[in-house]
């Protein structure tokens, strides 16, 4: 009887739980004979798709720092092999807007928005991290007067490789992947104009990703277009819920799922992330998975509140989660690396659940099992079948030149109690090269001859707090590290420091909305741009703003209280919005469509002219003040009950915004 030592690495509490056996159970081969299937290209995160990063740049450290170990740094947290962020557009792509580097056709600026240096961040604790980017959205310029980006795609090639290069040229990043993406359908002639543009720039080694959203139509016109063929190196899927088809299979194309989870981070979204890691391949050859998103960094009350793999939304008290997805992640990432390559023995247990198995072509052998439970593992989407999974023995048999292996761990993780994993050592003795495993309900193992792997930790963050209900901010910062301020979050437009370089005075130092142009996206926008910030949760509440308009014939601005939506709905805002306008008058209206007027009249407001605007909200009234002088008082306000504060404009237009502040009781 051949007897040789293995290492359990498990936690004491989950030892209970934990039965190792000799024999007994299904068995299942652990084997490269006969060759192995293919390569992995990692696990990661996707920071847009729209703004879901938006406060974690304004935590302090070391709390910023500590929320990026969890997702960045190899053998701590999470340990991510990729990274996906969006090339911001100037619009809404689901949870806020992302500045762009090109608002105007005669404009370059690669310093705006945050995901500059999230991708140096990431770099900086993973250097072989994988960098790839995608435009949920694109200003309106490109479009050339139509909602669409394809119908000149010189032009939005262009603006994609300029991104490109400036990601390189200003912050030494190298790109490898450019995702095309539309809700519609793809369009191959700017792909391959894409890959032309690419190539003539030097830059060949940048990849495409196509369609990046479905299997079909694309797979059908690979095989067809050996042109566009050439072009395109993965096919990528959103959400395809563990699935590929047959045609994408058939052009030996990678498969990638380019955007999935998108589920609440508690346990059963840590399910769901555990089953669709496994079975992305098990079931669809997909060789890589990339979570939407990768830290739920934005208002919580936003569409899809706490979708990230761990929630940082507190950057006013500090306090961040480690959610049960950062620790899912790592039994993966912790124990294998992209180049690694798939065993071509993966597959489900006879009583649910699945299995696969991983190399490095060096003697090192990773395997991961996950035992996910129907109800404990529902993703947001796509409706997920009904199957079984009961406790079971499944009996593994290694082969091939598995047969020898080194010291192999144990890691596992029960996502029926609190983190469970990598605790203690314990032996296991094999016979005849096979052991066997009790395999309870919910719960992800890792096999593994990799001993890098732990589970990192910091201090506790500061306790949750509500945000402050005294905030001011008088935008006076000559350098600021972002083009964002502090706790804004841009629902429709864009505003960022600007710098009066005419106006020396008390408004040298201003935020100015600078989207003039509606963006073409495929989310839900509004006619009026909008920037929430403050406590969903507040009620009554003074906000006062200074403000400047620039448009002179139709321009307009507006404070508001108790704004109830955002992201994707933000059309459909309710609140209380205070309007002055260039030609004089007032309004004040329910919601940010302007049509349920409760009260207008004259203001005496008008371009180029800074005023101040002061909105009081208090039960079901409701007042306003232009340069203290009070203009309308209304009662009767029933609808919403709580909700942001905000700013914004009547509609995509110039305007400035100075010394704003927020008292909540």
């Amino acid at each position: 009887m051949d007897q040789r030592v293995f290492w359990v690495f498990a936690s004491a509490v989950c030892l209970l739980s934990l039965t190792l056996h000799s024999s007994s159970g299904q068995t299942y081969p652990l084997t490269d004979d006969g060759g192995l299937g293919r390569v992995f290209d990692g696990i990661g995160g996707l920071s847009g798709g729209g703004a879901t990063s938006r406060l974690l740049v304004n935590y302090a450290e070391p709390y910023r720092s500590q929320i990026l170990d969890y997702l960045f740094k190899p053998n701590f947290g999470a340990s991510l092999h990729i990274l996906k962020v969006e090339i911001g557009g100037d619009a809404q792509t689901t949870d806020g807007t992302e500045a762009s580097h090109m608002h105007y056709e005669n404009d370059e600026n690669y310093f705006r928005g945050y995901e500059w240096w999230l991708m140096k961040e990431a770099k900086k604790r993973n250097p072989n991290i994988t960098l790839i980017a995608l435009p949920w959205a694109f200003p309106g310029w490109v479009g050339r007067g139509k909602n669409w980006p394809y119908d000149f795609p010189d032009v939005t090639a262009a603006y994609v490789v300029n991104w490109v290069i400036g990601a390189k040229k200003y912050h030494d990043l190298d790109i490898q992947y450019i995702g095309i993406w539309n809700e519609r359908t793809f369009d191959s002639k700017y792909i391959k104009l894409l890959r032309y543009t690419l190539d003539k720039t030097g830059l060949e080694s940048v990849r495409i990703v196509a369609s990046d959203n479905l299997w079909e139509p694309i797979t059908v016109s690979l095989m067809l277009d050996p042109e566009l063929s050439s072009a395109v190196d993965v096919i990528g899927a959103h959400y395809p819920g563990t699935t590929t088809v047959p045609q994408a299979l058939t052009t030996k194309k990678k498969l990638w799922s380019s955007e999935d989870y998108s589920t609440f981070n508690n346990e059963v979204g840590g399910g769901c992330w555990a089953r669709i890691l496994n079975q992305n391949y098990v079931n669809g050859q997909m060789t890589a998975t990339i979570s939407w998103n990768l830290v739920a960094s934005y208002y919580e009350e936003l569409p899809f509140g706490r979708d990230g793999l761990m929630t940082a939304q507190e950057p006013w008290s500090g306090n961040y989660v480690v959610e049960s997805p950062i620790w899912i992640t790592a039994h993966s990432t912790q124990f294998t690396q992209p180049g690694w390559t798939y065993l071509q023995t993966v597959g489900h247990f006879a009583q649910g659940g699945s299995y696969v198995a991983l190399t490095d072509g060096y003697g090192n052998l990773t395997v991961v099992i996950e035992t996910m439970t129907h109800d404990h593992s529902i993703c947001i989407r796509p409706p997920l079948p009904p199957f079984n999974v009961t406790s079971q023995n499944a009996t593994f048999q290694l082969k091939g030149s598995f047969v020898s292996p080194n010291e192999l761990l144990l890691c596992l993780m029960k996502l029926t109690e609190r983190f469970c994993i990598l605790k203690c050592f314990c032996p296991l003795q094999l016979v005849d090269g096979s052991f066997t495993l009790n395999l309870a309900e919910d719960e992800v193992y890792t096999l593994t001859t990799i001993r890098t792997g732990q589970k990192g930790s910091f201090p506790e963050p500061p306790p949750s707090a509500r945000f402050p209900k005294a905030y001011k901010d008088n935008f006076d910062i000559r350098n600021p590290p972002f083009s964002e301020a502090p706790n804004f979050a841009d629902q429709t437009g864009v505003f960022e420091y600007y710098i009066n370089l005419t106006d020396p005075g008390p408004h040298a130092f201003t935020l100015r909305q600078v989207v003039m142009e509606r963006p073409i996206t495929w989310a839900t926008d509004a006619d009026q741009t909008i920037s929430v910030v403050g406590d969903y949760q507040w009620q009554d509440m003074v906000v006062t703003c200074d403000v400047f308009m620039e448009n002179v014939k139709s321009g307009g601005v507006f404070v508001a209280a108790r704004v109830d939506k955002g992201g994707q709905s933000v059309r459909s805002a309710m609140g209380v919005f205070f309007w002055v306008f260039a030609d004089g008058s007032y309004k004040v209206t329910n919601d940010l469509a302007g049509q349920s007027v409760l009260a207008e009249g004259l203001s005496g407001t008008r371009p180029f002219d800074w005023h101040n605007l002061s909105l009081s909200v208090k039960g079901q009234s409701a007042s306003g003040m232009v340069d203290g002088r009070q203009l309308w008082k209304v009662t009767g306000v029933s609808s919403p009950k709580n909700g942001w504060a905000a700013i914004g404009t009547h509609s995509f237009e110039l305007a400035q915004f100075d010394n704003f502040n927020v008292l909540a009781e």
